[in-house]
């Protein structure tokens, strides 16, 4: 049986893990699977002001819950308490966090079972290798092959695994061969608890070209709007000014109002339409030559 020393050293850290969980807006538990120790060192060394973080026994988490929870909704981490985790207490925007996590991510050759991060293909191009068991092999995970200057190459960019495949021992074998590097290590939130909001890592994922490409698209859209329906804000008074002005202009051209900006066009429009005029109307000399045939048949 434990010694009173060891249980109490335990309740002490139940009691210190809920003291962080009240003193922090947002508890999140981060996987360790493929987290290597200079990662989690870096990670804790940027963020020591802002998160603090520590590798903690499932159980003791689920006691300190278990103690805290009351109306604080802590209870909804239960479910995500498994496998080897480190866990993050902070005041930060959880999604913010979840970024922070995913630029500090390497690529790293693969291993029988592991999941491509990334649509994996192979590109065209000379393998370095020379003819050998190594055409079968490239073969076998569906790559076509030709020899060139005793190289064996890929003939044409290849798919092997797409995103979420698992990563059998040939292809991972292939890879390594070629250089590739399809899995990602790193730490991943696996999910955040957010003042009473649970938030899943599928959740966490924030696709930030798409989303600024879906707000640019939005804007656009709402301004053309705007202007549409000559609805004025700050952005678009400048815009509606000129349309409105382009529209004036074009009203008192085609009404012939005479103003200090128009009188120029006017006057030219006026002379177009004259030379028009002028040209339809038969010259003097060209009403004597219609008339000279009529005399010619009287006489």
């Amino acid at each position: 049986m434990p010694s009173k020393q060891v249980l109490q050293q335990k309740t002490n850290e139940v009691e210190s893990i809920a003291q962080l969980m009240k003193q922090h807006k947002v508890v999140a538990i981060v996987g360790l699977k493929k987290v290597r120790a200079s990662q989690l060192q870096a990670f804790k060394r940027n963020l020591a002001d802002k998160v603090y973080m520590k590798v903690m026994k499932n159980t003791l988490i689920r006691k300190a819950i278990e103690k805290n929870d009351g109306t604080s909704g802590l209870s909804k981490l239960l479910d995500y308490l498994a496998g080897s985790n480190v866990y993050l207490f902070t005041d930060l925007n959880p999604f913010m966090l979840a970024l922070t996590l995913e630029k500090g991510k390497v690529r790293t050759t693969a291993k029988a079972g592991d999941i491509a991060a990334f649509d994996v293909v192979v590109p065209t191009g000379n393998t370095g290798q020379a003819p050998g068991p190594i055409i079968s092999q490239l073969n076998s995970v569906g790559l076509p092959t030709r020899i060139e200057a005793g190289s064996v190459w890929v003939s044409k960019d290849t798919l092997v695994a797409r995103k979420g495949d698992v990563i059998n021992d040939r292809l991972a074998s292939v890879l390594s061969k070629l250089g590739i590097k399809p899995v990602e290590a790193g730490l991943s939130m696996k999910v955040a608890f957010d003042e009473g909001l649970i938030i899943t890592q599928e959740q966490l994922h924030v696709d930030i070209d798409g989303t600024k490409q879906s707000l640019e698209t939005a804007q656009s859209e709402a301004f053309a709007l705007s202007l549409g329906t000559a609805f004025p804000t700050p952005e678009n008074a400048v815009a509606l000014v000129q349309i409105a002005h382009r529209q004036a202009y074009g009203l008192s051209v085609n009404a012939t109002v005479p103003t200090k900006e128009t009188i120029g066009d006017l006057i030219r429009m006026a002379q177009m339409q004259m030379l028009s005029l002028s040209s339809r109307v038969p010259s003097s000399e060209e009403k004597e030559k219609e008339t000279v045939p009529e005399k010619a048949e009287k006489g």
